[in-house]
């Protein structure tokens, strides 16, 4: 993690030097030395970020480093801003104050000169203890000065095809699916790939395909070779040529003797002409592919290669005709099964009675492995020699420290953490501290992927390479492709997709959690601390935090006194402040309850969510000192006030202030000073003397909750990287088509429109905004719209639709049904005039929608689908239309109906859907039915 540590220490204070260079004249040549010494000691963290956890000294190195560098980028910007600052303050002053200032200033350079370059010296000396510990420079992955930990995982991991696991369970299918696949003689595929998270059971998977039946009589020639991290081509290559041909030794020296061209032209022969089956084990990149293929055949042949991996990327090989399975986990009672097989001989004596108690044991504990093979096994292990009721009790009284530490000495019981730690240490650098970043959220959380996104900007864990900056993707952009990435290296899931695929919400497996929380105290990077314990659970407690702690995650309940200790000395390093479980909590005072945070000096990050106090609570006006502040949200949070001193936060980027819509903020012109602002959430009611402006807002990607009222529309067209606009239309606007022209093309790269319409009068208005936003992809309207714009159908990219309490014109289903790209729509609470007693949707209308939500239509009495109507659907949701006693006959045609889901509707209707009831026909070819709760 210390060449993460450097890397973006580096590209800050790079960026922060360009960006801020007139603040920086007098402390110039130390930061340059910095700079350079830190790009030195760059060279050196690979090698030794692999080997610190085989000895103690270089651990204690590293950290010293973390610290290093986290210090010299806090002395900097301190500096340049605080410079900066007073700058500005300067034209106050008279000549006599001005000439004191400067001694002053004279004063601070020198001393943060002299702070800056002890911190190089001290970056310098721990350069030449790397190097005692015989710690390589490299930039070179392949290199280094001894067996690293990921190596010694490599030699443990490595698998053999001979070896055939006994007690395997829940692979029956997924061995048969396989099978077919492999020796079918017609659309053969050249290659057959198995992907999924460690611990699945790919390589146990692998085995069964490789030793059955129909595959050993299909097949003539058989390899196995498990591909290690660090594998030379030319030996895996030389090991499946060997295996393939059963070689004689006078055959092997032969093979060895052989150029890299030769045996790569050898193999591809024989794979071309013999029908063989080679198993690559466990390939961790795309690149070791690319490096490998050369010598497979991309020409019709019989051979096959099957490989197994937890890289997606890895999985899908475009250029090639490939099949891929993603194994899942297992079931509940696969899961048992399993846990049975290890720990309950055939032949033991057991009576029922004792059986049924240690299956509810098992049943119980077994939640905790989430179906993960290798978590069952780690808790089998454990299981396995306690034959007592009273013994599985103990164990289930700790079971999840059971399943992460495992027991004895061999590798299968080493502990699932160690096993999944592999995946981790294979992440290159700048995605371990996002991954790690993940740490903070508790166990089973849904995280919200357009808020983590943004911390890990806020944070500077996101770099913009040259070439990509330059196509014009944003930070949020390569951030998103980085959690993808994690997804596709199977230490991320995703929770919650959007109708396009996008990632809406993630989570990560709790085993996965807790070697990430292991690692991050490992590393410094993170500290969990809890309301009624210091400890951050005994998972982390167990491993050694060398370092100062740089980031804070607060899990507070019902009892806690106070949000943070003020008398914490660590305060003062800490960047990141994120609280959870806010809402189970009520504070008693409003007074002070904030003011604490006037310690965390370097604060980038507060998330301060769901904050609630009797009488409401005061945000203090010291937060404006937290100068380095990046993202603050008191989102949900009963906040009464928006203090002036905010307009102080020149760094912050995403500022959210949704408070309850039942508090009204009185929110002063300051915003205009955070120039840096990408993302804006503000209040659902506030008030302003004047107008708010935000012209000076030329990073703003967002913006929600514009006040038609309170805010100058003008400056919207100032806004050139503005992609998501809410817009609240509070009456009525003059002007609006002058101010609408003056905005420019600014409007037409809005990708999201939400138009909130307040008033009846405000009718036109959210209409003539809509307009002149061409270019959007996704459009809400809320509030009363009797009439869509007649040219919504030439939108070129509207593929989302939202409409929620408008009131609607019937007649304007004949707009809706003609928009040729919408694949998503939402009708939400009265979407259609009140006397709306049928929605029809007719022939050929809807031609690309995929997704249809149908909700609190109380007034509709028949939903009408004729056929050749909406030809794509694939997902329909109807809930809360209580007026609805039976589904559209015309369900029947959708062929590509996927999914339906029906909840909250009349017993009446849920009476008829049944498997026996009148209308179970016409949902029958539907693949997935979710039938929830009927209406009471």
């Amino acid at each position: 993690m210390a060449e993460a540590v450097v890397s973006f220490v580096l590209e800050s204070v790079r960026d922060f030097t360009i960006q801020e260079a007139k603040f920086l004249s007098g402390v110039s040549r130390q930061v340059e030395a910095a700079q350079t010494e830190l790009e030195f000691m760059q060279g050196f963290l690979k090698d030794a970020d692999a080997r610190q956890g085989q000895d103690i000294g270089v651990r204690i190195c590293v950290a010293k480093i973390r610290d290093a560098a986290y210090d010299l980028e806090d002395i900097i910007e301190t500096y340049g801003l605080k410079v900066d600052s007073k700058k500005k303050k300067r034209g106050l002053k008279n000549v006599l104050k001005r000439f004191a200032c400067i001694f002053k200033e004279g004063a601070d350079v020198h001393r943060i000169g002299a702070e800056i370059e002890n911190i190089t010296t001290k970056i310098s000396a721990l350069r030449s203890n790397l190097q005692s510990y015989n710690i390589k420079e490299t930039r070179d992955r392949d290199s280094g000065g001894g067996e690293s930990s990921l190596q010694l995982h490599e030699r443990l991991r490595r698998s053999y095809s001979h070896v055939v696991e006994r007690d395997v369970v829940g692979l029956e299918s997924n061995v048969e699916e396989l099978v077919m696949h492999l020796v079918k003689d017609e659309n053969r595929h050249q290659v057959v790939s198995v992907w999924g998270m460690g611990g699945l059971g790919k390589t146990t998977l692998a085995r069964k395909v490789y030793h059955h039946k129909k595959v050993r009589q299909h097949f003539h020639s058989f390899a196995w070779v498990c591909v290690s991290q660090r594998f030379q081509v030319r030996n895996v290559w030389e090991r499946i040529l060997i295996e393939l041909t059963s070689a004689t030794k006078e055959q092997k020296q032969e093979i060895k003797d052989m150029t890299d061209d030769e045996i790569a032209k050898k193999l591809f022969l024989f794979l071309q002409e013999m029908r063989c089956l080679v198993i690559l084990d466990d390939i961790w990149r795309i690149e070791a592919w690319n490096l490998l293929e050369i010598a497979f055949p991309n020409v019709e042949t019989e051979s096959t290669i099957f490989l197994t991996t937890r890289n997606q990327a890895v999985a899908s090989l475009p250029n090639r005709n490939a099949y891929r399975h993603q194994l899942q986990p297992l079931n509940e009672n696969e899961s048992w099964e399993l846990l049975e097989k290890k720990t309950i001989s055939e032949n033991a004596d057991i009576d029922l009675g004792m059986y049924t108690k240690k299956r509810e044991l098992g049943m119980n504990m077994l939640r905790h492995c989430k179906g993960l093979p290798l978590a069952i096994i780690v808790l089998a292990g454990v299981l396995a020699r306690k034959n007592t009721v009273r013994e599985w009790e103990r164990v289930h009284e700790n079971v999840r420290e059971y399943i992460r530490k495992g027991t004895g000495h061999e590798e299968e019981f080493k502990g699932a953490s160690w096993i999944l730690a592999w995946s981790y240490d294979d992440l290159p650098y700048y995605l371990k501290s996002c991954f790690l970043y993940l740490g903070h959220y508790p166990e089973d959380c849904i995280i919200s992927v357009s808020t983590l996104t943004k911390l890990w900007v806020a944070e500077g864990l996101i770099f913009s390479r040259q070439q990509r900056h330059s196509l014009g993707e944003t930070m949020e952009d390569i951030a998103h492709d980085w959690l993808s990435e994690l997804v596709e290296r199977c230490l991320v899931q995703v929770g919650t997709s959007g109708s396009t695929g996008t990632i809406k919400g993630c989570r990560i497996h709790d085993l996965v959690r807790d070697m990430c929380l292991l690692r991050a105290k490992e590393e410094s990077f993170l500290q969990i601390k809890y309301s009624l314990q210091e400890n951050t659970s005994s998972m982390a407690a167990e491993a050694t935090q060398l370092g100062k702690i740089r980031r804070l995650a607060i899990y507070l309940d019902k009892n806690a006194d106070m949000l943070v200790s003020s008398r914490d000395e660590t305060n003062g390093h800490v960047r990141s402040l994120l609280f959870f479980g806010l809402r189970e909590w009520i504070s008693k005072s409003e007074k002070g309850l904030l003011y604490p945070l006037k310690d965390f000096k370097v604060l980038r990050v507060l998330k301060v969510e769901g904050l609630r106090a009797i009488r409401g609570v005061e945000l203090p006006s010291e937060i404006g000192n937290m100068v380095h502040l990046r993202f603050l949200s008191v989102r949900r949070s009963e906040i009464k006030t928006f203090p002036p001193s905010l307009g102080n936060l020149v760094c912050l980027q995403t500022l959210d202030f949704r408070v309850p819509a039942y508090i009204d903020i009185v929110i002063p012109n300051v915003i205009m000073k955070m120039k840096k602002l990408r993302h804006l959430y503000l209040p659902w009611n506030y008030s302003a003397k004047g107008k708010v402006e935000l012209s000076t807002l030329g990073h703003l990607q967002t913006l929600h909750n514009l006040s038609s009222e309170y805010c100058d529309l003008k400056d919207v067209g100032r806004l050139t990287n503005l992609r998501k606009l809410k817009i609240r239309v509070l009456g009525s606007l003059q002007n609006l088509e002058e101010i609408l022209k003056s905005t420019g093309s600014t409007l037409n790269h809005i990708r999201s429109l939400i138009v909130k319409n307040d008033t009846n009068s405000g009718e036109e208005q959210a209409m003539q905004i809509v307009s002149s936003c061409r270019g959007i992809y996704k459009l809400t309207l809320d509030g009363p719209i009797a009439e869509l714009p007649k040219e919504l159908h030439n939108y070129p990219n509207l593929t989302k639709l939202v409409l929620w309490s408008c009131g609607l014109k019937e007649d304007q289903m004949g707009i809706l049904e003609k928009l040729p790209n919408l694949t998503n729509l939402k009708l939400f609470e009265k979407p259609f005039e009140e006397n709306t007693k049928i929605l029809v949707f007719s022939r050929g209308g809807f031609p690309s929608l995929e997704f249809l939500h149908v909700s609190r239509m109380d007034q509709i009495t028949e939903l009408r689908v004729e056929k050749g109507a909406m030809p794509r659907l694939c997902q329909l949701c109807i809930q809360f239309c209580s007026g609805l006693t039976t589904l559209p006959d015309g369900l029947r045609y959708l062929i590509y109906l996927k999914e339906l889901t029906i909840r909250w509707m009349c017993r009446e209707l849920h009476h008829r859907i049944e498997e026996d009831g009148e209308d179970f026909y016409k949902i029958q070819h539907v693949p997935s039915l979710v039938i929830g709760e009927p209406l009471d």
